[in-house]
């Protein structure tokens, strides 16, 4: 009688099936202020993810009243202190937790569907020349050089590595809300270059659609450095 008792105590006390989560290791869409959208399956749109909830009418237009309110909810988030300002550890917290894909030595993601390019030869099978212009791509996408886009720059709508802390224009390793709100506006005036003070899902897939497509185009040394920053504090 002892063992199938201790067989249905067994049975009582039995873990659940454990709960399998699955994974996709895609690129996000960060939007202008630094805030990862993620894909679940491959028909998800993170951009108009992104776009419909910093709508708050949902009238199909985004202003820079609309940019404000969203950048005022990520700073909330981001200000896991509460004490008006992302700091030193919270910004290392986005980098590290929240956003990991911007960092510099970081893999560039695919997009959801986005067939995965052919595994290239063994090093020691390929030519010297090879080898040496593979080294000066990944040299330039680290250095954010012209051509090359850098952190979060490679899956967002502007040239800029890293969002939150590009918006401490006083360069004092804090970013107060004010700053952010003045990023936000910094940031629609730079997506708004027909300067409408409006911006449509539409406008916003066509300059996405370019930043993917200079992703796969290889550095021209004469062109420009297009990439965007902050302006030095303007002296006394």
């Amino acid at each position: 009688m002892l063992f199938p008792l201790l067989l249905m105590l067994a049975a009582q006390v039995a873990p659940a099936a454990p709960i399998n989560v699955t994974g996709h290791a895609w690129a996000p869409f960060i939007s202008p202020m630094g805030e990862p959208f993620r894909a679940k399956t491959v028909t998800d749109d993170t951009l108009a993810d992104w776009f419909y909830q910093a709508d708050r009418n949902r009238d199909g237009v985004l202003t820079v009243d609309e940019m404000q309110a969203d950048a005022d909810r990520f700073f909330a988030i981001l200000d896991s202190d509460h004490d008006g300002e992302i700091g030193p550890t919270e910004i290392a917290y986005y980098e590290w937790e929240i956003a990991p894909d911007i960092q510099v030595m970081s893999n560039t993601r695919r997009a959801p569907g986005e067939v995965a390019a052919k595994p290239q030869k063994p090093e020691q099978e390929r030519s010297p020349a090879g080898m040496r212009r593979q080294r000066m791509e990944e040299d330039d996408a680290q250095l954010g050089l012209p051509g090359s886009l850098q952190g979060a720059a490679r899956y967002g709508l502007l040239n800029i590595p890293e969002p939150v802390a590009a918006a401490d224009t006083d360069f004092d390793r804090g970013i107060t809300l004010a700053e952010f709100r003045a990023a936000a506006v910094d940031r629609f005036q730079l997506l708004d270059s027909a300067r409408t003070g409006r911006l449509t899902l539409a406008q916003l897939e066509a300059r996405r659609s370019a930043v993917l497509a200079s992703r796969k185009n290889k550095r021209d040394e004469k062109a420009t450095d297009s990439r965007v920053g902050n302006a030095l504090p303007k002296s006394d």
